[in-house]
């Protein structure tokens, strides 16, 4: 996980994050007792830059980490344009992407300092992700559709067949 992290950070990206599950998966996984982390279908990488939302830029940054390490499914999103696609109001920042994830266990990001000191944001805590709990965020308990991605996502992520003592909550 650290060579990623210090791969990521190399790009020197605006307010940058890896996120997701890719630090929730690590977390499981440990208190699982895996010996090998599981597969995670990407590292989602996020970054907040007003200045430059050309999709194109982020697919560039996608292949120069490919370049890099090839074997890892990279997925980099500028969360100044992501609230278009994800038909929401303007992000403030990536913390504040992050703090709209469906799931509280999900809403995690880290990255390195400019003293290569690890951060962890984590808007609702860390709580549930290590007491093995899956809820929705506040935010997707604000309207029917948001409750409904919720939902949705919860049936087909299926978590609990790879980690089994995980409990998730229904809204």
């Amino acid at each position: 996980m650290i060579e990623i992290i210090k791969l990521v950070s190399t790009l020197n990206l605006p307010d940058w994050w890896i996120c997701a599950g890719f630090v929730r998966s690590k977390i499981w996984d440990t208190l699982h007792g895996f010996n090998n982390r599981t597969e995670i279908p990407d590292v989602d990488v996020i970054y907040f830059d007003k200045l430059n939302v050309d999709e194109n830029y982020e697919k560039e940054l996608e292949a120069n980490l490919s370049c890099k390490m090839p074997n890892i499914p990279w997925s980099v999103k500028n969360e100044a344009r992501m609230h278009i696609i994800n038909n929401l109001p303007p992000y403030t920042s990536s913390e504040d992407a992050i703090s709209k994830f469906p799931e509280t266990a999900t809403a995690l990001g880290i990255k390195l300092d400019k003293e290569n000191n690890l951060v962890l944001t984590c808007p609702y805590g860390i709580d549930d992700v290590i007491n093995l709990k899956v809820k929705p965020t506040p935010y997707f308990k604000e309207t029917k559709e948001l409750a409904s991605i919720y939902e949705n996502r919860i049936k087909t992520k299926n978590w609990q067949t790879i980690w089994h003592k995980i409990k998730v909550y229904p809204l």
